[in-house]
């Protein structure tokens, strides 16, 4: 999965109607909500828009026929497997009727000429974890998972050891749990956040 490196706009005319795309990086619901609510037109005849983080997705037609502008946005995002992202496609009325068709090629079309156009990072899921360990094992155990790219969140220290907290990728979970239990002779603990 990808994500949007920073906000790309695109802008198209389609039988003197006007479409403005606008796309970004998005956090949560309310990043989104506020995305969505910053990059609206007021004076424009239609904001449609569409946005997913995950398996939770939303989209508004904002006035037109169902199922003609917020699908096919979201159909964009999609296509180009794209999370935590959230587009909003103004429409300025030229006096031309586009029909179901033409909306959807529009809308959907806006969208993803955006979204082309746009620079895009890779999305790597992370998650959380404490190791619990010995102090004859903590510097050995910092030392390799640093070395993995696992990232020290915070450290605490106990009578006998410490407690580190620690970010890594969700696909290394596994292999960081063997490799401490491995260094600790089967001492240290860790566990994993959801």
């Amino acid at each position: 999965m990808f994500t949007l490196q920073r906000i790309e706009t695109s802008t198209q005319e389609i039988k003197k109607s006007r479409f403005l795309a606008i796309a970004g990086p998005i956090d949560d619901e309310a990043s989104a909500k506020a995305f969505l609510a910053a990059h609206s037109e007021p004076a424009a005849n239609h904001n449609c828009w569409a946005w997913r983080i995950g398996q939770t997705y939303r989209f508004n037609d904002d006035g037109e026929p169902s199922g003609t502008a917020g699908k096919p946005i979201l159909s964009a995002i999609d296509g180009q497997s794209l999370d935590r992202v959230a587009v909003v496609v103004t429409r300025w009325f030229g006096g031309v009727l586009l029909g179901s068709g033409g909306l959807i090629r529009a809308y959907g079309g806006t969208a993803a000429l955006c979204l082309r156009a746009a620079e895009k990072v890779e999305r790597i899921e992370t998650l959380r974890a404490t190791v619990a360990c010995d102090f004859v094992d903590l510097a050995l155990i910092k030392a390799r998972l640093t070395a993995r790219g696992v990232a020290i969140a915070g450290e605490s220290f106990t009578d006998t050891g410490a407690v580190l907290v620690i970010e890594l990728r969700k696909d290394t979970a596994e292999a960081t749990r063997d490799l401490v239990s491995d260094l600790s002779r089967g001492n240290a603990i860790v566990s994993l956040e959801n």
